[in-house]
C-alpha cells in the first residue's frame, strides 16, 4: 500500500514537469556572499578577488564586459588601496562564468570624517547582456566596498 501511494505521489509530482517554464535570461552580476555592501579593515594587506559572474546557458563567443571603479574621497590609490586588473573590461570567454576583479588592499589608517568606500560598478557589454539580476532594480550590478 505504501509503495502504491509513493509511487502515486511520484507520478503526480512528475506530471507538473511540463507545466514549468525553464528560466534562461543571461545576466551578469557581483557580490561578495551574496551581499552587495561590505566592509574591509583598514590593516588589510593582501589582494583579494572581487568575482563578477555570467549567469547564462553555454556561450560560444567571447563577451567583453565593461566595468569602473568610483572611489571616495577618503580613500587614495597606492595608498589604501591598488587595482591590479591591467584594463576596466573582462573578457568572457565561452564557458567560462566567472571573472575576478583583483584589488590589492593596504594597511593604512583611514580618516573616518571621509567617504572611505570602493564601487565596483558593471557598466555594460558588447552582447547586449542585462547587468545586474533580472528585475527594475538591477541588484548586484554594483559592490560597495567600505574600508574601516
Amino acid at each position: 500500500m505504501l509503495l502504491l501511494m509513493g509511487f502515486m505521489m511520484m507520478l503526480s509530482v512528475s506530471c507538473n514537469k511540463e507545466l514549468e517554464t525553464p528560466y534562461d535570461h543571461p545576466f551578469f552580476y557581483i557580490h561578495q556572499n551574496n551581499d552587495s555592501e561590505i566592509t574591509v579593515q583598514s590593516n588589510r594587506n593582501e589582494p583579494v578577488d572581487y568575482k563578477v559572474y555570467l549567469s547564462t546557458k553555454t556561450q560560444f563567443e567571447p563577451v567583453t564586459l565593461t566595468y569602473e571603479i568610483i572611489v571616495g574621497d577618503g580613500l587614495k590609490e597606492g595608498i589604501d588601496y591598488e587595482i591590479l586588473n591591467t584594463s576596466s573590461s573582462l573578457l568572457f570567454k565561452p564557458g567560462y562564468v566567472e571573472m575576478p576583479i583583483t584589488i590589492r588592499w593596504i594597511n593604512h589608517p583611514i580618516q573616518e570624517e571621509k567617504d572611505n568606500t570602493l564601487i565596483i560598478r558593471l557598466l555594460s557589454n558588447d552582447k547586449d547582456i542585462t547587468i545586474g539580476m533580472p528585475g527594475p532594480d538591477h541588484k548586484q550590478s554594483s559592490l560597495k566596498i567600505t574600508k574601516i
